[in-house]
């Protein structure tokens, strides 16, 4: 408008950052956004301040990636974070030492296109690192994808880095206009500078650097040495060596709708909604309800389980990890190693538990693996009341196209649905033999016999191949594979729930295919970011309300009150009748003494929805 005189701009002051030998501009994240956007329609004339910052900030952007050993171009974008929608989250993320915003040494966060704007400055550097990109799988179908995150708390276990698969038009736009610039000259510049009124203000472009500046030192703790990746906190896991302790230590996984709860030693329940899949009680001394995997050497006939129950054989090695997306059971036992890793699948009301098997020595070796579930498809409650006349209305079928081994409830009524399980082993490998199922525990287990040491197990006879209607209903399947020495073994067992006999064969049918485990673990560790994020619950506050869904799914002695304050109470369960509360679910209770201390409630008021999401 001509209202203030162009010397003016000369004068006004302007805050830089250390970098280097020199001194470049600072900026509010550090992204490469925020330097080198202007650069697709503005020229940057040669040694003027904001040429001379953006050569310094893709040199120190350049030196960072290099530091921890990732790939270079950190700028805002999309990562690994979803909403209930499952759409990504966005941020602004930048380099430590550039920005004025707090905490930019927590993310590690790398979008392509900010290789690609920076290619208009050292398009040699471009060049090599959209090759480190493409190795690590950052290229897809219609270019390169919108990030790669390498924060160790976004990362599902095992992982360093998470794709965010994902296209954004402004960023795509940006690459394209950018790679023009470099092959075409600065075209785009060109064009947008042939504008009479851009012309009249190219004077403001050729800044120089000034000679006494307000130096913009970011805070120490934003530039700290932290060269590696690994060197940030990792996601935090429950970790347990032993499967014993006073009362089970448990662990829950659920996709809002199918349950699975798991303890240390590998018992544990599947629920379908308000119905129970497999047979539990609450025994914290014995602790051997649930589903299993039995292993049995066919050269020595020695038998054990994949977690310490049912077997209860001593292992040399025992692991246990709990995550919020999966259970892992990890033990070493007479020179084969086992690893059970359990997830809920997010897309279908289906339990998958992949056994994997590792021989130890150099020779091979024949194991046979053995499931086994007793099935209920009731209430609980019902279950608990008469187990033997839960048990009459059961019956099993095994399909033998699909290898797969049903079970359904007859109605006792004409609103009774009628619900079907299904119960198959997904293959790695090539089996020994035939498959062999049961549905008779009594066949299973042999006369007089407990879970503990089987009858099939034990003398390795086959199972009976039984379906039907059977007085006491089981589920289980059988394998043989030949590992050779120093060799593994994969096998996934499936227990799945649906609303008809065509659903469970079409999910039976899906479920048999190899591939089928990892999409539903990478679907099951996605659903888990998701719920945390929504219900704004971190890690660390997740681990402790699974911890405290302990406490309501065992009763634990230690937490039990004084027999002097047990002989004050003169009330039974009728007492919570007037409060509303009927007692027949565990209580959660929490005691604050002042106001200062409502956060606990909150907190409580968090696990609580947390628990109805999980139980």
């Amino acid at each position: 408008k001509g209202d203030v005189s162009p010397r003016h701009w000369f004068r006004l002051g302007r805050a830089l950052t250390p970098v280097g030998r020199g001194a470049a501009l600072v900026s509010w994240s550090g992204s490469m956004f925020e330097y080198l956007m202007p650069m697709l329609v503005m020229r940057q004339p040669s040694h003027s301040l904001l040429d001379l910052s953006c050569r310094l900030v893709v040199g120190y952007q350049i030196r960072y990636g290099a530091d921890r050993r990732v790939p270079w171009g950190v700028s805002e974008s999309a990562y690994n974070v979803r909403d209930v929608h499952l759409t990504y989250q966005y941020s602004d993320f930048g380099v430590p030492g550039l920005g004025f915003k707090r905490g930019l040494g927590e993310d590690v966060v790398v979008a392509p296109y900010a290789t690609a704007l920076a290619a208009m400055v050292d398009p040699g550097a471009a060049v090599e690192n959209f090759s480190r990109l493409e190795e690590v799988g950052a290229l897809g179908a219609y270019g390169f994808y919108e990030a790669l995150d390498y924060t160790p708390s976004r990362l599902p276990e095992g992982d360093r880095v998470a794709v965010v698969r994902a296209y954004m038009a402004h960023h795509q736009g940006m690459t394209i206009v950018a790679l023009g610039n470099v092959v075409h000259g600065g075209v785009t510049r060109r064009r947008f500078h042939a504008h009479p009124l851009v012309q009249a203000a190219e004077l403001l472009l050729q800044e120089r650097t000034p000679r006494a500046v307000a130096v913009a030192r970011p805070r120490a703790e934003e530039v700290r040495v932290a060269a590696l990746v690994r060197g940030l906190v990792p996601p935090t896991l429950r970790r347990f060596e032993s499967p014993h302790d006073i009362t089970p230590r448990t662990h829950v996984l659920s996709n809002g709708c199918y349950t699975v709860m798991i303890t240390a030693a590998g018992a544990g329940f599947s629920r379908w909604g308000d119905l129970a899949v497999t047979r539990w009680r609450e025994d914290a001394t014995c602790d051997g309800w649930g589903s299993f995997m039995f292993l049995r050497d066919a050269d020595t006939g020695e038998v054990w389980s994949a977690g310490f129950q049912p077997s209860g054989a001593a292992a040399e090695a025992y692991d246990v990890v709990y995550s919020e997306d999966r259970a892992k059971i990890m033990q070493r036992y007479r020179s084969l190693s086992t690893t059970l890793e359990i997830v809920v699948s997010p897309e279908d009301d289906a339990e998958l538990r992949r056994l994997t098997v590792a021989n130890l020595e150099d020779r091979a070796r024949e194991i046979d693996v053995t499931s086994y579930a007793e099935v209920v498809l009731a209430p609980q409650r019902a279950d608990e009341a008469h187990p033997a006349f839960s048990n009459l209305f059961v019956e099993t079928e095994f399909v033998p196209g699909l290898e797969t081994l049903l079970a359904t409830r007859r109605p006792r009524s004409a609103e009774e649905p009628r619900l079907w399980l299904a119960h198959l082993i997904a293959l790695e490998e090539e089996p020994l033999g035939s498959l062999q199922y049961e549905s008779d525990r009594a066949r299973f287990a042999g006369r007089g016999r407990g879970i503990r040491a089987p009858l099939s197990g034990i003398d390795g006879r086959p199972l009976s191949n039984t379906a039907g209607a059977v007085l006491d209903p089981i589920m289980s399947l059988a394998r043989r594979f030949a590992i050779p020495g120093r060799g593994t073994a994969h096998l996934v067992f499936t227990t799945l729930a649906a609303k008809s006999r065509e659903e469970a064969l079409a999910k039976a049918e899906k479920y048999r295919q190899r591939a089928t485990f990892e999409r539903a673990s990478s679907l099951a560790w996605t659903q888990a970011q998701v719920q945390l994020h929504h219900l704004r619950i971190t890690p660390d506050e997740a681990h402790l309300f699974q911890r405290l869904a302990n406490r309501l799914l065992y009763i634990d002695p230690t937490s039990r009150a004084a027999p002097q304050e047990l002989a004050k109470n003169r009330r039974g369960q009728p007492g919570l009748w007037a409060y509303g509360i009927s007692g027949d679910l565990p209580i959660a209770l929490v005691e604050i003494e002042t106001v200062e201390e409502r956060e606990v409630a909150r907190q409580l008021l968090r696990a609580h929805e947390y628990w109805r999401l999980k139980l």
